[in-house]
């Protein structure tokens, strides 16, 4: 287990030197809205949910801390306690075609329901034009819209950067945090984090 975590940690680092050179989107500015298909083939828009909190989450089902907040459920359990409060949760694969980790629309849709996933739509972003818009670096990425559409938070899910279940109980969730306080109108306190996990899966060509 040691010999796995202290792989995937250097993973997550390279995860981060790679994302450094994207641009990302800004706390405290408009979201960059967004026009994509989802694992149904329906149309989805970032504008079709104003007036609402929407959290996007980048994923990937072939990386291992994406499997330790879904295996744990801890993923799930969030995104549950979200949508149960009216939140929009957006699921987003950002994955390319030409990589192998890439799971077609009706398979990333049954992975996510054999997960019990809690997510409102799962978007299909195979031109990583979503991703490179908001700078998602890894999977996870975490970014929360306000009903304004202003990015009022991005960053990690968590407070603990590895991939082991067993530091979900110990670590703050930043999602969470974030969610409660917007909600009740308040400022986040901490509106952005490092993230951590693999790096996002764009084209080989670019």
């Amino acid at each position: 287990m040691k010999q796995f975590v202290s792989s995937v940690a250097i993973a997550a680092a390279l995860a981060l030197s790679a994302g450094a050179a994207l641009a990302a989107a800004n706390v405290g500015q408009p979201a960059p809205d967004f026009k994509v298909m989802d694992t149904a083939g329906k149309t989805v828009s970032l504008a079709d949910f104003k007036g609402k909190h929407v959290v996007l989450e980048w994923v990937n089902p072939g990386c291992p801390f994406v499997v330790k907040h879904y295996g744990s459920s801890n993923m799930q359990g969030t995104q549950a306690e979200a949508t149960g409060k009216g939140v929009v949760w957006l699921a987003v694969s950002s994955t390319a075609p030409d990589q192998g980790e890439y799971k077609k629309p009706a398979d990333l849709a049954a992975w996510m329901k054999s997960q019990n996933a809690a997510a409102t739509a799962t978007l299909m972003d195979d031109d990583g034009t979503v991703g490179k818009a908001y700078g998602a670096r890894t999977t996870p990425h975490m970014y929360i819209v306000n009903p304004s559409g202003t990015l009022v938070y991005a960053g990690a899910i968590d407070s603990i950067r590895s991939a082991n279940p067993a530091d979900i109980p110990k670590a703050t969730n930043y999602v969470k945090q974030a969610l409660a306080e917007t909600l009740a109108g308040k400022p986040v306190t901490t509106a952005s984090t490092q993230p951590y996990g693999c790096a996002v899966k764009f084209s080989k060509g670019g």
